[in-house]
């Protein structure tokens, strides 16, 4: 079994090694791509990835599981998402569109 539908490790590909156990191969996240419907959000006190991408992609079953899709989405982007975000960092935040229709298809594209 590979990487689950939502996962953030979508793109990567799943192989068993010589023991039998899962290795999943690197994982080249979703660069920054501008897009007409990206919307801009100046961090506050108390936001977090996994809250944002509840907000933003509350249409989405599960949404705060893709806070990896704005991590990896910024021009700069964040590396270690356990840390606090910067306050007044403005983060780009893609549309549901773009989640679906450009990010989590790319998979189909790769293979």
């Amino acid at each position: 079994m590979g990487p689950r539908a939502r996962s953030r490790y979508l793109i990567s590909t799943a192989s068993r090694d010589e023991t039998g156990r899962m290795v999943l191969s690197d994982r080249e996240p979703h660069r920054f791509a501008e897009f007409p419907d990206n919307r801009s959000h100046s961090v506050v006190l108390g936001d977090t990835l996994f809250h944002l991408a509840g907000r933003y992609f509350a249409p989405l079953s599960r949404a705060c599981g893709f806070w990896w899709v704005i991590a990896d989405f910024q021009p700069d982007p964040i590396v270690d998402p356990t840390l606090e975000l910067e306050l007044g960092r403005v983060l780009v935040i893609p549309s549901v569109r773009t989640l679906t229709d450009v990010i989590l298809s790319r998979r189909a594209e790769d293979a």
